[in-house]
């Protein structure tokens, strides 16, 4: 490094396996031992690294290797979506250690979601010895989120949190960093972070369930845009969608052609007995023409919309995730064929598209990465950042 390196910037190094042991700090940063020595004994204070067993020697005596401490903090984290919301205490690597998940409608608006989920983390830090050690919280809600305020604007869809400023409300019973995001952007950071960093550097995320939503990894890191409104592709529109109505009050967006209340929608007027996507998964293992024909062409509308989106973005993979992605292939089949007719040669020559490799767990590990990226980052621990 070409200046004096902080202790915060020392962590980055320790974090990423740069440099573990004080010689090699030393090498990297040009820090002076007593330098290096000082910084290291902070961050053995706090908690931050731990002095690991002894390494290999060079000749001499061995150096003392140092290891970031996962276990010296803790995160409260929660992934909402429309029907179910998945809760959980995370430590500082991203690791769930304990974790619940609350069938609730979002709909019921946040004075019932939220001192809901706030109760629930008390729940489990309770079975913890209590919460002295959080660091951070992080959420990932299913409304348009103005990320830097931590405000969801959700004008006609989720109405009653329209608005909503969510960090002060969290704040003020656990008073740490509070980190707010769109549900599908925290889904993507997660799978990406966790199964394919080390492979790529631009993704799309897309996600299947009750609603649609994408989010956009683009040269590594998450693409939110001007104020967070990037990646809402559910209420764009798709040709010859039958002129269903959206709940945003426009017509024949994907949201409302292609989402899994679409399919059990578009089932039950077929006459098919359906209630849950559980039924009409039955139907599809039974090889039933009829409910397969429904999930594939949900499949080609949504491969529209992100044939646009792979053409205006070029990402190296697509990933399909949410319950329906999971559940059907022919869903999966239906949005690679449109993605490969529609899409430009070149966006497509090495394009991968596949289902989420994370499953559901995306959420809760995209979640606490953001937070734990926020609270960890050298200008956090330098105390040059505000929360």
């Amino acid at each position: 490094m070409s200046r004096l390196a902080t202790t915060g910037e020392v962590l980055q190094l320790v974090r990423s396996g740069e440099a573990v042991t004080r010689a090699e700090i030393g090498r990297v940063t040009g820090l002076s031992r007593p330098a290096v020595a000082h910084r290291v004994a902070e961050l053995l204070q706090r908690g931050l690294v731990v002095e690991d067993a002894e390494g290999p020697s060079t000749g001499g005596r061995p150096p003392v290797r140092l290891r970031f401490n996962a276990a010296g903090g803790v995160v409260l984290v929660a992934s909402l979506g429309a029907s179910r919301t998945q809760i959980a205490i995370c430590d500082l690597a991203g690791e769930a250690l304990a974790r619940t998940d609350v069938e609730i409608d979002v709909e019921e608006g946040p004075d019932v979601v939220l001192p809901l989920v706030m109760d629930t983390w008390e729940r489990l830090l309770d079975g913890r010895g209590g919460g002295d050690d959080v660091v951070g919280v992080g959420l990932g809600v299913p409304a348009t989120v103005e990320f830097a305020a931590g405000r969801t604007e959700s004008a006609r869809v989720m109405a009653s949190w329209t608005g909503v400023v969510i960090p002060p409300i969290i704040a003020s019973r656990f008073p740490v960093p509070v980190l707010v995001d769109n549900d599908v952007n925290v889904i993507a950071m997660g799978e990406h972070r966790m199964a394919y960093a080390s492979e790529l550097d631009d993704l799309l995320f897309v996600k299947v369930s009750t609603r649609i939503g994408a989010g956009v990894i683009s040269g590594g890191g998450i693409l939110r845009g001007a104020l967070g409104a990037a990646g809402e592709i559910g209420h764009i529109p798709v040709r010859d969608g039958g002129g269903v109505l959206c709940r945003c009050g426009n017509v024949d967006c994907v949201d409302s052609v292609a989402s899994g209340t679409a399919i059990l929608r578009d089932l039950r007027e077929k006459g098919r007995d359906v209630t849950s996507l559980a039924d009409v998964t039955d139907l599809v293992r039974a090889g039933d023409a009829e409910t397969m024909a429904v999930v594939r062409q949900a499949g080609r509308r949504l491969g529209e919309v992100i044939a646009t989106a792979v053409n205006l973005l070029n990402p190296a993979v697509v990933v399909l995730g949410g319950d329906v992605a999971e559940m059907f292939q022919p869903l999966v089949s239906g949005v690679r064929e449109i993605v490969y007719q529609r899409s430009t040669q070149l966006a497509t020559r090495s394009l991968r598209i596949e289902r989420s490799r994370l499953g559901p767990g995306a959420g809760i590990t995209g979640c606490a990465l953001m937070v734990i990226d926020r609270v960890l980052s050298a200008e956090a621990i330098d105390g040059t950042r505000t929360p």
